[in-house]
């Protein structure tokens, strides 16, 4: 699996991957300091039940990171459906739900990753910058076992509801559908109606998480005797 797994990555252009995942880091990164920056007493300190500095972190980095997911879902494994490349994978001596599960790891570590290191540097240089900002260790407790849980399982539960769009994309074999269905999920779990918002909603997490799985499954359902033209 790793081999099919390191071959993906190799066949989809990784390193592409990669750069724009640094830019739009870097970007995040100097957007989230700026506004700490601006943070002055008129100006509530919390948001969504969390300090304004870990809520915003949290809030622009989802965002951006289940879009970029969706991309990434649209470009490995809807995108070889809509070019027909899956007919040749599926001619290789391995089980089809191998390939596909192969493609989906590819994503799922490569987000996995690419949020939580994105999240670790947005917050470690807000904690640098303490001095010039009204942020403080109270916001960003770094020292904390429950920081660090929260930073990989967040990152973790963020990834995985993204797959709710694989199978609205395969289903129109269209990567437009799997990114469009990306932004509707970033809309529904990130957006807010005035003071509302299902942001950090564990049980909603939770329906969404099960939803992920179920679209994982489907999927892979009948990939094995599923005509893939």
């Amino acid at each position: 699996m790793l081999k099919l797994i390191k071959l993906e990555w190799k066949k989809n252009n990784v390193a592409r991957s990669i750069r724009a995942a640094c830019i739009m880091t870097a970007v995040l990164t100097l957007f989230v300091t700026a506004m700490a920056g601006e943070l002055h007493d008129e100006m509530p300190m919390e948001l969504y039940g969390k300090s304004m500095i870990d809520a915003t972190v949290d809030i622009f980095a989802h965002i951006s990171w289940i879009i970029f997911t969706g991309v990434m879902l649209a470009i490995y494994i809807v995108g070889a459906y809509e070019t027909k490349t899956m007919n040749l994978m599926f001619s290789y001596p391995i089980h089809r739900k191998k390939i596909l599960f192969s493609k989906m790891l590819a994503v799922w570590v490569f987000n996995f990753c690419g949020l939580a290191a994105g999240k670790l540097l947005m917050y470690g240089t807000l904690f640098l910058m303490k001095p010039y900002t009204r942020v403080t260790v109270v916001d960003i407790p770094l020292g904390t076992a429950e920081f660090w849980l929260k930073l990989f399982l967040g990152s973790a539960a963020m990834v995985s509801i993204t797959f709710i769009a694989l199978p609205i994309g395969l289903k129109f074999r269209s990567t437009k559908s799997t990114i469009v269905a990306a932004v509707i999920i970033t809309l529904f779990t990130q957006g807010n109606i005035g003071s509302f918002s299902l942001a950090g909603s564990i049980p909603f997490y939770v329906l969404l998480f099960i939803l992920a799985a179920v679209s994982v499954v489907a999927a892979v359902y009948d990939v094995e005797t599923k005509d893939v033209m």
